[in-house]
Formats: structure tokens, C-alpha cells, sequence
């Protein structure tokens, strides 16, 4: 059988499969150890336990587990509320300061703990109802944390990069440096659109400054600066030389468990047993997904699809932007369904050999395909960060959420083309600090 014809059985058998509601670790499995029988003969799924396990001994892999327990370690806190309260108190005077101090408190938060659903519960919790009480939109309100959740998946330490890094075999220290930038970009460009939002449909006299006095300003800052004191360090720690990203994301995960039970008390057995056990369920899941994976990539290579998809894309007489644009949209269609780890593992062994041979830059790329897994997150059916909103704030409606966070999708697109335009935006930290790949 023709290959190509091959890869789309398997694209269509593998959809079937997903949508058919068994887990995505298990239904990649389903699908590689079926095709490899019919292929290869049962001979094949000898390979399957070898391929599976050696996906796992990684090295690399630690950090996943380590970077999640330092989430779930201020996830267990107070500290999303205090950093909201934070910038809250600090922006106040600032004309729709506290919209602002909501993403940046979004920004911050999805630093320190790399989870877009976290990020959206911890500050969401604070930020609507009170952007509710102060006149703020709806659509605003919840818009605004349900864009600025995902940046989550962008904003060092990403988990995501993490696993885009192994699937590729890329750098993941030049993948982190690669997201600041944009990170910084996106934060920038909600912002703007929540300030030009929130003048058009605000009632300008509910939208007025509470006052704060220096010494509120300064008392909360104890309570925030070690936890962004750690994120400095795990930074200067990887990019000075001084440990590799597994070992910085250990002594990371060991300060922020230190700094939850002494800031904020979290001495109760029971509640370091919860921060551990969600940790080791979300890590075991994501490990899952990467080893089945594994054996999901080894049967698209065995049979030769990976190979001829990349050739034939190579034959195409097309622009290579013609070519991004299509894979933008495969991208966008694929994080519409699936997590974002899942479309990273199933996607890059294709599509790593068809951008470096158009002449991309696979770090870039990178940034491009986390910002598309970005839309996934505030888009429907699956939009995860759309249901958080809506467990939060059960009174506003499912569709206002949904409303309020089309144009932050808008501002999205706008940089996937901007970094497009400006590749520089992605490529030149890591090469400034980093030198040349």
C-alpha cells in the first residue's frame, strides 16, 4: 500500500479512536499495536514493551514531575490571591489597573505554577467578582482570565516546552528563553484589547481607583517575593551553568514546598498528601502520553509514513508560508480536541523533518505551535479554561465566556504573525544568552 494512503487510514483510524472516549495514551497504543499486526505480524508487539519503557529513560523527564509539584505547591496556597492582591494594590492609581493586575497576576502565577487550568481557578477566584463589583463587563471579566490562563503553557517553566524539547530533541533551555518574548508580547496585546474594552462598555464612574496606603502596599510584598524570588533563581540557576534544567526544577519544586508551609502554613499532612498525589496523577498521565507516544511515532516511521509524508511535502511547489499557513491550521484544528502535550507528541515526529526542510527554525517553531495550543485552550468543544470559568462563575453564561475570549483569540493570530514577521522574537534570546544553535 501506497504510504501516503497508509497515513491517512491511520490519521482517520486514530480520530475514531480518540473521539471514542478511551484515554489518549491508551488509544495511541491502540492504534500503533494494531496497524504494527496487521503490518508486521504479532512478531512486532515484541518491540512495543523495549520502545515503550526506553521512551522513559530520559533524563530529561524529571523535570516534568519536579516543575508540576512546584505548581501544585502555590496551587495549594493563597498565593495566587496575594499576588493578585498584590498588583491590585500596587496598580490601583493605573487607568483600568485592575484588568491589568488580573493578567499580570495571570502572567506571574502561570510562571510559577505552568498550568493554564490552575492559573484560571487561582485568579479567577479573586479577579472577576471583584471586576464584576467594580462595573467591569462580563465579557471582560471572564474573557480576560480565561486568555490569561493559558499563558500558562508559555511562559518559563512550560511543561509543554518541556515535552516539545524531548519529542525533538531540541534544547529545552533555548525553548524556555524562546517564550519570554512572546509571552511578554501576549501579555501585552490582552492588555490592550481588555484597557480598549473595558473604556468602550465601562461605566467609567464604577471603574474608580480604591485607595491604598504605602504601608498596605508594602505589607503584602513578603508574602509574594519569595515565590518570584524562585522563579528568578530557577532561571539564573539553568542559564547561568550552574545545574541542567532537571536539577534546577528540583530544588525549584523543594523551595516552593518549603515556602507553602512556612508563608502560608501548609503543615497539615492531609494537604501535603493532596499536593503529592494530584502531582503524581497529573506527571504519570503526561509520562504515559509521552511513552505510548513513543511506540505511536516508532510505527509511523516502521511503516514508512513520517518518511514519505516529509518527501512529498518536499516535492510540493508551494511557498514555504503556504506551507505554515496549512500546518497553522492542521495545528489549530488539532488543539481544538486533543491537550496540548498530546498534539506536541503526535505531531512533531511529522511535522519536525517538513519545517526544517522549508528552512524553519525549529525553536521558533516551537513558540508557534505552543501559541496555537494557546487558542485551543479559550476555544470550543473542548476549551478547557472556558468550563474553569464557568465552574467559577456559574452566573455567567457559558456563551459571554465564550464571546469575551474571541478576541483574545484575535490576539493570538496577530502574534503568530507577527513572530512570523519578526522571527527575531523568539530566536534572538536564546541565541543572546545562549549564543548560536
Amino acid at each position: 500500500m501506497d504510504p501516503l494512503v497508509l497515513g491517512l487510514i491511520v490519521a482517520i483510524a486514530t480520530i475514531i479512536v480518540l473521539f471514542s472516549g478511551v484515554s489518549v495514551a491508551l488509544g495511541l497504543l491502540i492504534v500503533a499495536g494494531g496497524f504494527l499486526i496487521i503490518f508486521d505480524g504479532m512478531r512486532s508487539l515484541e518491540l512495543m514493551p523495549e520502545i515503550f519503557f526506553g521512551k522513559l529513560d530520559n533524563f530529561a523527564l524529571l523535570s516534568i514531575p519536579m516543575f508540576i509539584i512546584m505548581g501544585a505547591s502555590i496551587a495549594s496556597t493563597r498565593a495566587g490571591a496575594d499576588l493578585y492582591e498584590a498588583l491590585e494594590r500596587w496598580l490601583t492609581r493605573v487607568p483600568g489597573g485592575l484588568v491589568i493586575s488580573n493578567l499580570g497576576a495571570c502572567a506571574l502565577f502561570s510562571a510559577m505554577s505552568g498550568s493554564s487550568p490552575a492559573t484560571c481557578a487561582a485568579i479567577g477566584k479573586m479577579g472577576i467578582p471583584e471586576m464584576r463589583k467594580r462595573g467591569y463587563p462580563d465579557s471582560v471579566a471572564a474573557g480576560s482570565i480565561a486568555a490569561g490562563g493559558t499563558l500558562g503553557i508559555l511562559i518559563p517553566p512550560s511543561v509543554t516546552m518541556i515535552v516539545y524539547g524531548i519529542a525533538t530533541e531540541t534544547s529545552i533551555g533555548r525553548l524556555f528563553l524562546a517564550g519570554v518574548i512572546p509571552g511578554m508580547l501576549l501579555v501585552a496585546l490582552f492588555m490592550a484589547w481588555s484597557l480598549y474594552q473595558t473604556w468602550k462598555a465601562g461605566d467609567v464612574r464604577l471603574l474608580g481607583a480604591k485607595p491604598y496606603t504605602w504601608a498596605q502596599k508594602i505589607e503584602i510584598l513578603p508574602r509574594v517575593l519569595p515565590f518570584l524570588a524562585i522563579i528568578l533563581g530557577v532561571l539564573y540557576a539553568m542559564y547561568g551553568g550552574i545545574a541542567t534544567p532537571s536539577e534546577t526544577a528540583a530544588v525549584g519544586a523543594l523551595l516552593c514546598l518549603v515556602i507553602a508551609m512556612v508563608i502560608y502554613k501548609l503543615w497539615d499532612p492531609r494537604a501535603l498528601w493532596v499536593v503529592l498525589r494530584d502531582s503524581t496523577r497529573e506527571s504519570v498521565m503526561i509520562l504515559f502520553i509521552i511513552a505510548a507516544a513513543g511506540v505511536f511515532s516508532y510505527m509511523l516511521s516502521s511503516l514508512f509514513i513520517t518518511q514519505s509524508i516529509a518527501e512529498w511535502i518536499g516535492t510540493l511547489d508551494v511557498n514555504r508560508w503556504v506551507l505554515m499557513g496549512a500546518i497553522n491550521v492542521f495545528l489549530l484544528i488539532a488543539g481544538f480536541f486533543l491537550p496540548p502535550v498530546a498534539v506536541i507528541l503526535m505531531a512533531a515526529p511529522i511535522l519536525l523533518p517538513i519545517i526544517t526542510t522549508a528552512g524553519f527554525d525549529p525553536i521558533w517553531f516551537a513558540v508557534v505551535l505552543t501559541i496555537n495550543m494557546e487558542i485551543g485552550l479559550i476555544s470550543p468543544p473542548v476549551g478547557l479554561n472556558l468550563y474553569v470559568i464557568n465552574g467559577i462563575a456559574p452566573d455567567i453564561k457559558l456563551k459571554t465566556i465564550l464571546v469575551g475570549s474571541l478576541p483574545y483569540v484575535g490576539c493570538m493570530i496577530l502574534a503568530i504573525i507577527l513572530l512570523c514577521l519578526f522571527p527575531g522574537l523568539a530566536t534572538w534570546l536564546p541565541n543572546a544568552v545562549m549564543g548560536l544553535g
